[in-house]
């Protein structure tokens, strides 16, 4: 009896992953968010929660969410928005983000299969400092509100406001946030067969990407074969 929740905003250019801008152009990256996007809701589509809840900035909701509850985002910092769907939510929820494209079902599998009653939190780690996961077995905003984003000290404020609720917390792997373009290679590559990885190596192929600003070393072009579909999520992964 668990709930998955992805946050995503619209993928308007100039808006989404602007620091990928340059190299890439701004509907480069915003292409790429989208693809990362789609990679996301995949693998929640694909996990056995009972309910899936697309946290949402915007008005054209993204491929892929057709069967999701569509929340929309409140006004304000990033932590009264995450506070807000928490407060919203009933049971055991998890929250993900769309800038790790790279996860996978086996990644979030033990919040569904292991959540015991002697764990009240589950916590990913992303590789700037901040988290790309987050569950609560008994969901509230107050675990949340006041809690400094995006920041390279986030996740360690985040997982000291668990701790002084005296929740215990297990923890899932670290994963890389796609923010620069060397994060987006390095995810890439991990996910090979991804929408995401797609988006970028057309991207990176594209006359449009500046080469003066792209890395020496470029992925390979993009293979014929289409890249997965929503059902077809196994194995292939916040904030936004």
């Amino acid at each position: 009896m668990t709930t998955i929740v992805v946050i995503a905003k619209e993928t308007i250019a100039g808006r989404v992953k602007t620091r990928l801008h340059p190299p890439l152009s701004l509907q480069q990256a915003a292409d790429v968010a989208a693809a990362a996007i789609q990679d996301t809701l995949a693998v929640a589509s694909a996990l056995p929660a009972t309910r899936r809840v697309l946290l949402f900035d915007g008005n054209r909701t993204p491929p892929g969410s057709e069967e999701f509850d569509v929340i929309p985002q409140i006004g304000g910092d990033l932590d009264a928005r995450l506070g807000a769907l928490f407060d919203e939510v009933d049971g055991p929820t998890v929250l993900i983000g769309m800038d790790t494209p790279q996860v996978t079902v086996e990644t979030l599998s033990p919040v569904f299969t292991d959540w015991t009653d002697d764990v009240d939190a589950w916590f990913g780690p992303a590789n700037d400092g901040g988290f790309w996961a987050l569950g609560l077995a008994r969901p509230t905003g107050d675990l949340l509100r006041g809690v400094p984003m995006s920041r390279d000290d986030t996740g360690a404020h985040q997982l000291r406001r668990l701790a002084e609720a005296g929740l215990r917390v297990r923890m899932l792997p670290e994963l890389v946030d796609v923010d620069t373009i060397d994060d987006a290679r390095l995810v890439a590559a991990t996910a090979p067969d991804s929408r995401f990885s797609a988006a970028l190596r057309l991207a990176q192929a594209s006359p449009e990407t500046d080469p003066a600003r792209a890395s020496s070393t470029t992925l390979a072009p993009p293979s014929a074969a289409e890249a997965p579909s929503p059902a077809d999520s196994t194995p292939k992964e916040p904030h936004s």
